[in-house]
């Protein structure tokens, strides 16, 4: 069941194009990773799940309802602009926001104290938001991001300002979130963050979806039937259809050798010729990372 679906979504400004007929579906529970370098359209489209500015055109439901105020409590959005009250104090910050979002005054201080503990900055409760590093003060905007408990969370570029422990520290949240039932839309630049957090993901180049679908699905639509030998000694080989890209010595006549096959040869039929020619020590199928597909698509200017 897909929590969200947004259809042919288009929005201009002053004749410029900012989302030109773009549909995604995300999936209930799932980490969706929204893709596409600046000024694709990304942060547009978030900006109209969140019902801070409207579409030209198309349609949003949320678990098969059309967009509407209602479901502002069941949305948690991190911008990539920060915005916290740097006078208030940190207790005071995530109480007023939680409040916002329609907890009693009660419950958004229990579930403040609860994040801000969680996030390991007890000690910063009665100081004000000025006198927090950058790294915590992107704690707390992400503690009131989610202490509502949304069902669907909207994370655009997450993980700037912090240090590879407090990154980790956030993954393993994003994780647990949605391990618990939550649906996390996430925005970034990181491909490496796309590899280890998304379930499924969409590009956005240029106004348009150019891409859509599972991670893995989308990889395997990538692979390129490469594969990566490791094996000890030196060889030739004379097969059509099978060419050797690049060979490298690692150490003490042990070598990584890339082969590139047509689609007429099976793994298995070139591992069996390979016996004879070398000591075979590894043999792996080369898989694109999101970030090659990320350049593929956005530099080939493929718009399919």
């Amino acid at each position: 069941m897909n929590i969200l679906e947004a259809q042919n979504i288009s929005k201009s400004y002053a004749g410029h194009t900012a989302l030109n007929d773009v549909s995604i579906s995300i999936p209930n529970q799932s980490i969706f990773g929204l893709l596409g370098p600046n000024g694709a359209g990304k942060t547009t489209l978030i900006r109209i799940i969140n019902q801070i500015i409207e579409p030209d055109q198309g349609s949003i439901t949320i678990n098969g309802e059309a967009l509407n105020q209602n479901h502002i409590g069941l949305i948690g959005y991190l911008p990539e602009e920060r915005g916290l009250y740097k006078k208030m104090k940190v207790g005071e910050q995530l109480i007023y926001l939680a409040q916002l979002r329609g907890l009693p005054t009660k419950e958004a201080k229990e579930k403040s104290k609860f994040w801000i503990k969680k996030l390991g900055l007890s000690d910063w409760w009665g100081k004000k938001v000025e006198d927090l590093s950058k790294g915590m003060a992107q704690k707390v905007q992400f503690a009131s991001t989610v202490l509502h408990e949304p069902e669907l969370i909207i994370l655009d570029e997450p993980f700037s300002g912090f240090d590879p422990v407090n990154a980790n520290l956030i993954k393993d949240e994003i994780l647990e979130l949605r391990d618990k039932g939550c649906t996390i839309i996430f925005s970034t630049h990181r491909m490496e963050s796309v590899e280890q957090l998304c379930d499924h993901v969409a590009m956005i180049n240029q106004s348009e979806k150019i891409l859509d679908g599972k991670k893995s699905e989308v990889k395997a639509a990538f692979k390129k039937n490469v594969f990566l030998l490791k094996h000890k000694g030196s060889f030739s080989l004379e097969e059509n259809g099978v060419t050797i890209e690049s060979q490298e010595i690692l150490e003490d006549d042990y070598y990584e050798t890339k082969l590139k096959m047509d689609g007429a040869h099976a793994p298995n039929e070139l591992i069996q010729k390979l016996l004879s020619k070398t000591e075979i020590h590894g043999f792996i199928e080369e898989e694109p990372s999101i970030n090659d597909i990320f350049i593929e698509k956005v530099e080939g200017g493929n718009h399919e």
